[in-house]
């Protein structure tokens, strides 16, 4: 593992939760490296969910296939966690698919590696926690940008919260994910641009 790994996983994990280095070692002892192609899957629909992700490099999507149609509901970009937290936690088959969305590097870890840890290192186990409640957060936060806000709001949402998006996603993509029609995305960004 490379002291730039090391140092943004550190980062990364003591936004969260202290962690001493022995532990962090134990955490880094169960990584397992892997160099995603454009396109790879991570977890396909059906499939039931054993690793938690961290992203290195590139950009994981996660999506919902519905009538024939991809609908993304998360992008998850270099410094991120990511997983299925329901079939994660209940050894249920996913109902989603995740694939690198370019070239990408992830750390996966393994759930039962990391249940075993939990056992011996509270630190780990208390960062477990937290990361389970950020990425539940997450999650609602997704789920409140379709109960609250109209589609201009979504997208204003987005470029404050979220501006790497408009950088790498395409426009297809994007509208997917906001739940709105590639046409209607277009006309709520020529409005953005008259309004700056």
């Amino acid at each position: 593992m490379t002291d730039n790994l090391r140092s943004l996983l550190y980062k990364r994990i003591t936004v969260l939760s202290e962690i001493s280095e022995s532990s962090l070692d134990k955490f880094f002892e169960i990584a397992i490296h892997r160099h995603l192609a454009k396109g790879e899957l991570v977890l396909k629909k059906g499939q039931i969910c054993k690793t938690v992700v961290f992203v290195e490099k590139g950009y994981l999507r996660t999506f919902i296939e519905k009538d024939g149609k991809e609908i993304n509901s998360l992008f998850s970009f270099e410094g991120c966690f990511t997983t299925n937290l329901k079939s994660l936690r209940t050894s249920t088959a996913s109902e989603t698919t995740i694939q690198a969305g370019e070239p990408s590097t992830i750390y996966e870890f393994d759930k039962d590696a990391l249940l075993e840890l939990y056992k011996v290192w509270p630190e780990i186990e208390l960062f477990g926690k937290k990361l389970l409640e950020q990425l539940l957060i997450a999650q609602e936060e997704h789920l409140n940008l379709f109960k609250i806000y109209s589609p201009a709001e979504r997208y204003q949402y987005l470029l404050v919260n979220k501006p790497e998006i408009f950088q790498r996603i395409s426009l297809s993509q994007l509208s997917s994910y906001l739940g709105i029609a590639r046409e209607t995305l277009s006309r709520i960004r020529k409005a953005e641009c008259k309004i700056l």
